[in-house]
């Protein structure tokens, strides 16, 4: 379990580095203001996890990863239908791990230009008495 956990580090440490990352990360009040202008959220998490804390009013609701870190088969095509490579979008998860993932993969793999990532998901959200919908 060690070794398993010392691989993921180093991984992560390889990939992501000190670098400046490609998307741009958001804090609750950007997030707010960019909600206003009509820019769309995307919600990744999973079922039981909405159903755990409920979620963002209007956001949609579209799952990246199955509960052992799998990339679900049908999510790249339904959000690359849903979300134009040039149109603002902003991505949403429980703690701003999975969708930092999402975001740094859909800007330099898929060639969006404008992916905004919740800084510390919606649990922060929620710890600054935001409100969500069961």
């Amino acid at each position: 379990m060690l070794i398993k956990i010392s691989a993921y580090i180093i991984l992560c440490l390889a990939l992501f580095g000190c670098s400046e990352p490609p998307y741009t990360n958001i804090d609750n009040a950007q997030l707010i203001s960019m909600m206003k202008q009509g820019v769309a959220v995307y919600d990744i998490r999973r079922i039981d996890e909405w159903m755990q804390t409920g979620i963002i009013e209007n956001s949609q609701r579209l799952t990246f990863v199955s509960a052992n870190g799998r990339l679900l088969p049908n999510f790249m095509p339904k959000f690359t239908q849903s979300v134009d490579k040039n149109q603002p979008v902003i991505l949403i998860c429980r703690t701003g791990n999975r969708s930092a993932v999402l975001a740094r993969h859909l800007m330099q793999e898929m060639k969006y230009t404008q992916v905004y990532n919740v800084r510390n998901g919606i649990t922060h959200w929620i710890s600054d008495g935001n409100p969500v919908v069961r």
